[in-house]
Order: structure tokens, then C-alpha cells, then sequence
């Protein structure tokens, strides 16, 4: 757009630019939708000075402008009526177009941002929680039902839309939160073995088993580029695994289990969700309620509310009342890092939001090392760092 003008509309007519009628058929011929400047020689001055750049603001008519030769021929030769401004300058000034495309990237910005700060804070106090008060089954199905809680009443007061849910839709979703309940609850038994940077290394190798399990059970086939991709994330997984301090096999199953049953939650998601008309943060809400049916019962038989109670008067002599706000804390943030992941999927594409939870593991790992000081050994970083990577060449190579 234009910035300024400096003089009036003046309208230009296809009809000045038919000269004669030999440069008439060639004039008809050349043009798509405007016709080219003419000559300064020409039948009627059109005024027009091609020294400043010309912008269009209105295409008024299109028409035929029909003449006949010696032998009465007709010929047709295309005309159009535009008016036209000249400007001050040649440099366009933002529209709001752009202006819409940076409050989106800002909004994007904004989504990733908040992502990773909730999923740093949710990982420090679930491994707070999981130090004084080792029981992942029922850490897992509080952290589901803060989540179910919040959006319950989040409908009741408005403050988010129902969903408009069926039958067809909850058996559609049963099996996506099955598999969401193993992953979860066996990235919880992991992080109550292990440190949490090596549990979210070994995450960081989930794209192997996606394309594994996507290839000899669905058939489905990759570039090559994808396939070398997974050479750094399974070798880095491998070295840090070997050289990890604090190995303990239960941790490191835990984790590998997590990214088998979260591969498949994708790929039942994808599969069976597609064409659902509940989607972000509703959808999250929904597979969140579904999941703590499922957990609730598995999580009482493992466990128990006799195991738990001495382990909660236990965690409370030591650490004192403050790890029911701990409790409280990993519960309401895991919900919220989740959600907020969920509305941004509305908003970026696959290729963004893989980039995205890369870069998201990267804090995870960083600020769990500083805030629990975590002993790391240079090989063991090397590994990290190559897994990292190879996500993130995943990434690029999937799309």
C-alpha cells in the first residue's frame, strides 16, 4: 500500500493505448490484465509520468472495443478502466495484513514461552514430590484429576466452551488414552528412579521408536534422510545411558516404555481423532478425565491407600507440611503445560512444534542439572547433546 498522494485520481482507459490498428491486435496480444505505458506519442496524453511509482486503487470496467478494417474484419481488443495514484515514495508502508502476521508470531511466541517455563516448574517439584513421597501411581492419577478438576469447573463458569462430545467420540478416544495412562505413569516410575535429565534423554529417542513402529506395523515408508537421523539419536541415548552415574534399569524402562506408549497414542490419535470437532485444550480436557477412570483403579491395586497414607505421614516428618504444596504444584502444572502445548497445535505447524518440545527437553534438562545439581560426567553431555540433535535433524528430515 501506499503511503501518501500527492495528486488526485486520474483515470487511465485502455482506449489510449490503441494506437493503430496493426499496434492494436499486437497491444491485445501482450496484456494479461493491465496494458502496458505508453509511448509519449500517442492519440490522447494520459498525463500519466512513470518517474514515481503508480498504484492502483480501483479496476472500474472490463470491456471489448470492437473495429473494423477495409475488408470488415472485426478485431477485438481488450480494454480495462483503472484509476491509479502517484506516489511520494517508493518503499511500501505495513498493511494490516503484517501487522496481523506479527501479533500471530508474538501470540506463537508467547505459547512456546509459557510451554517451557510450566514444563520446567512441573518437572522440579514432581521430582520434589517423588524424592519424599515415592509413589508414581498416585502422583500420576493426582496430576490427571487436577487437570479433569480445572476444566470441570472452567465449563461450569464459562471461562471455556463444552465440548460437544457423543458415544462414537469416547470409544474413538479410549484407546488414545490408554496409551496416554502408560506413558505417563511410566515416565513418572522413571522419574522416580532416575534423574530427570536422564529420563527426558531417553525420551528425546521417541522419534526412533515413531518411525520403527510406523514402519514394520503400519508399513508406512521414510525418506532416507529420516532414517540417518536416527543413527545420532540412538547412539546419543546409548552413551548417556552407559555412562549415566545413577543408572537404575527400572528408570531407564520406565522411559523407554513412556516413548513406546506415547508413539502409540500419536498414531491413534491421528488416525481416530481425525475430522473430530473437539480439538486444543478440549480435547487435552477430555483424554485427561478418560485417562483417570482408567488409571484410578490400577493405581489403588499397585499401591493402595494403606501404602500411602504411611508414606504420606512419613514425607510430612520429614519435609513437613510444604509437600502438600508440592503435591498441589506438580498436579496444576503438569495440566497447564499440557494445555498450553494442546492450543498451540491449533496455531503452528507439526514441523514447528517438534522444534518446539526439542527445544523444550533442552531447559527441561539444563535447569533440572543446575536445580538438583546433578552429576554429569563430559561423555555423558556429549550423549545428550548428540540424541538432542538428532531430534531435531528428525524434525527437518520428517517433513
Amino acid at each position: 500500500m501506499i503511503s501518501t498522494v500527492n495528486q488526485s485520481a486520474l483515470t487511465i482507459n485502455g482506449y489510449d493505448f490503441i494506437r493503430s490498428k496493426s499496434q492494436s491486435l499486437t497491444s491485445s496480444r501482450r496484456f494479461s490484465v493491465l496494458p502496458p505505458l505508453p509511448a509519449m506519442k500517442t492519440r490522447r496524453s494520459s498525463g500519466v509520468l512513470v518517474s514515481k511509482p503508480i498504484f492502483v486503487s480501483k479496476v472500474e470496467s472490463f470491456g471489448c472495443l470492437k473495429s473494423s478494417n477495409e475488408t470488415h474484419t472485426e478485431e477485438k481488443s481488450c480494454l480495462v478502466k483503472c484509476k491509479a495514484y502517484k506516489a511520494d515514495r517508493v518503499d511500501p508502508i505495513e498493511g494490516p495484513e503484517s501487522k496481523t502476521e506479527v501479533a500471530r508470531k508474538m501470540k506463537i511466541g508467547v505459547y512456546f514461552a509459557t510451554w517451557w517455563f510450566l514444563n520446567v516448574i512441573f518437572n522440579i517439584y514432581n521430582k520434589k514430590v517423588l524424592n519424599a513421597f515415592p509413589f508414581p501411581w498416585l502422583t500420576s492419577t493426582l496430576s490427571l484429576a487436577a487437570g479433569s478438576l480445572i476444566m470441570l469447573i472452567s465449563w461450569a463458569v464459562r471461562i471455556a466452551e463444552t465440548p460437544k462430545t457423543d458415544l462414537e467420540f469416547w470409544k474413538t478416544l479410549f484407546p488414545v488414552a490408554v496409551a496416554h495412562t502408560i506413558g505417563h505413569v511410566a515416565a513418572t516410575v522413571s522419574m522416580s528412579k532416575v534423574a530427570v535429565s536422564f529420563t527426558h534423554i531417553i525420551k528425546s529417542g521417541e522419534p526412533a521408536f515413531s518411525v520403527l513402529v510406523s514402519r514394520f506395523l503400519l508399513g508406512e515408508t521414510f525418506p532416507m534422510a529420516v532414517y540417518l537421523s536416527l543413527i545420532p539419536i540412538i547412539g546419543g541415548c546409548g552413551l548417556s545411558a552407559l555412562t549415566e552415574l545413577n543408572f537404575n534399569w527400572i528408570g531407564f524402562s520406565g522411559a523407554m516404555i513412556s516413548n513406546v506408549a506415547f508413539v502409540f497414542r500419536n498414531i491413534f490419535s491421528k488416525k481416530g481423532m481425525k475430522g473430530k470437532s473437539v480439538s486444543g485444550m478440549n480435547y487435552y480436557a477430555c483424554l485427561s478425565m478418560l485417562s483417570l477412570l482408567i488409571l484410578t483403579p490400577f493405581a489403588i491395586a499397585v499401591e493402595g491407600p494403606q501404602m500411602w497414607a504411611l508414606g504420606f505421614e512419613k514425607a510430612v516428618s520429614q519435609i513437613g507440611p510444604q509437600i502438600v504444596w508440592w503435591m498441589a504444584a506438580q498436579s496444576v502444572f503438569y495440566h497447564l503445560y499440557n494445555q498450553v502445548s494442546y492450543m498451540s497445535l491449533d496455531e503452528i505447524s507439526p514441523l514447528t512444534f517438534s522444534i518446539g518440545n526439542t527445544m523444550k527437553r533442552i531447559s527441561v534438562i539444563v535447569s533440572s542439572i543446575i536445580i538438583f545439581r546433578t552429576p554429569v560426567q563430559p561423555v555423558n553431555a556429549l550423549g545428550a547433546a548428540i540424541a538432542i540433535l538428532g531430534t531435531f535433524l528428525y524434525s527437518q528430515a520428517k517433513q
